[in-house]
């Protein structure tokens, strides 16, 4: 069947690169993926599938029917693809680029969503020889991590007993496959302290509480405290990404505002950190007579590849395009995927798809200068729907 769906691919491979650049042309930030959306739907309803709009607020579902439906325990497998683009002036030059001024794909959504269709595209044409059901999932508002809340929350994950996804990775190259097992990316949590002092003249600090040089003792202390009280073995990263404070350059300032994310990989660690951060700020601040409000606010968690469906992943790439077109990632990322949502109703991977050139520089994504290589759309699409097809053929063979 591999052989069959190569073909099948292969043959809607120019298609597949005009869908593409169409949704490149034509990005829509988070949330705001009306027109994304209803090109989405409007190419499933071509497939046959029966579509649902307005999930996830603008979300569409895709549901291709195998020849387990109407069976009284139908499970489903899902395959989640994002459609958002990112508020950054697209600076690469090409003739399909962004005609939307400060809005790009700059992390290959485009790609993905193209990847969601032409699987389906591909599956719808196999007809009744597939053997279970398949639900897409074309989710908004990944950016913003959101997206997948928003779709579990309207139902897209009932019944769904496994789930697959891609997200492309310019420093693989295209034609090939990332596999990582277990941890593929870090949970992700925003932070939020106010540092609440006294202010006073700027040639007098013995007489006033100082926000600002408050603050920075605490940026410090957060930053030792992790060499120090946190395992080197399990990554933690707190980065201070925006300070707000002071009024004039001789007062003391008598409210900073720290504004920063935290990143791990371990649910055991992700589990202590809000603590571990007030016990930091309420000791600095204490210390110094200051003040303090914490807004601790949990992200997504990290994403936690299945062994089972990692391993289809792996299979279903060295069966199409031979062993040497998979590469095992050892180092899990520190970027967040709201993909790890799902992940809390039902087991899933996540696969990264190479989309880099061999003979030109490869920026990284969110980049203004990102860009793919289109060969990788083929690559995706029939490992994503060799995926697929053996996910039914495993279950219905192993089933008792």
């Amino acid at each position: 069947m591999h052989t069959r769906i190569k073909e099948i691919a292969t043959a809607l491979a120019p298609r597949l690169v005009e869908i593409r650049r169409h949704l490149h042309s034509h990005p829509e930030l988070s949330g705001h993926e009306q027109q994304t959306a209803a090109y989405v739907a409007g190419v499933l309803s071509s497939c046959g599938l029966q579509v649902q709009e307005a999930i996830g607020k603008v979300g569409v579902i895709g549901e291709l029917k195998g020849q387990n439906s109407g069976a009284p325990n139908r499970r489903l497998l899902a395959v989640r693809t994002d459609m958002d683009a990112l508020p950054i002036q697209e600076r690469t030059g090409l003739e399909f680029a962004s005609r939307t001024a400060g809005i790009m794909h700059a992390c290959g959504h485009d790609v993905h969503t193209t990847v969601g269709l032409g699987t389906a595209m591909v599956l719808s044409q196999l007809g009744e020889s597939l053997l279970g059901d398949v639900r897409f999932l074309f989710q908004p508002a990944e950016e913003i991590a959101q997206g997948a809340e928003w779709m579990v929350q309207d139902g897209a994950m009932d019944q769904v007993s496994a789930v697959l996804s891609v997200h492309v990775f310019p420093s693989i190259l295209a034609g090939k496959i990332g596999i990582r097992y277990g941890a593929l990316t870090a949970a992700a949590d925003d932070l939020e302290i106010t540092i609440l002092g006294e202010s006073g003249h700027g040639a007098r600090p013995h007489e006033a509480i100082d926000a600002i040089w408050i603050a920075s003792q605490v940026i410090t202390s957060l930053q030792q405290a992790i060499s120090r009280t946190q395992n080197p073995l399990r990554p933690l990263v707190l980065t201070i990404g925006k300070i707000t404070g002071g009024r004039a350059p001789n007062v003391i300032a008598d409210q900073v505002q720290l504004l920063g994310t935290v990143r791990s990989l371990h649910p055991e660690t992700s589990a202590t950190l809000p603590e571990w951060v007030e016990q930091i700020v309420s000791s600095v601040c204490g210390t110094y007579g200051a003040k303090y409000q914490l807004d601790y606010r949990r992200g997504v968690p990290s994403v936690q590849n299945d062994a089972t469906l990692t391993h289809l992943l792996e299979s279903a790439a060295q069966e199409m395009w031979g062993s040497d077109s998979v590469q095992i990632i050892q180092e899990p990322s520190l970027g967040a995927e709201d993909f790890a949502v799902y992940l809390k109703h039902a087991p899933g991977s996540m696969f990264r798809l190479g989309v880099g050139f061999e003979d030109q520089r490869n920026y990284p994504l969110h980049h203004p200068q990102f860009k793919v290589n289109e060969s990788a759309i083929l690559t995706g699409v029939a490992t994503m729907a060799n995926a697929v097809w053996k996910y039914w053929e495993e279950s219905t063979t192993t089933a008792p």
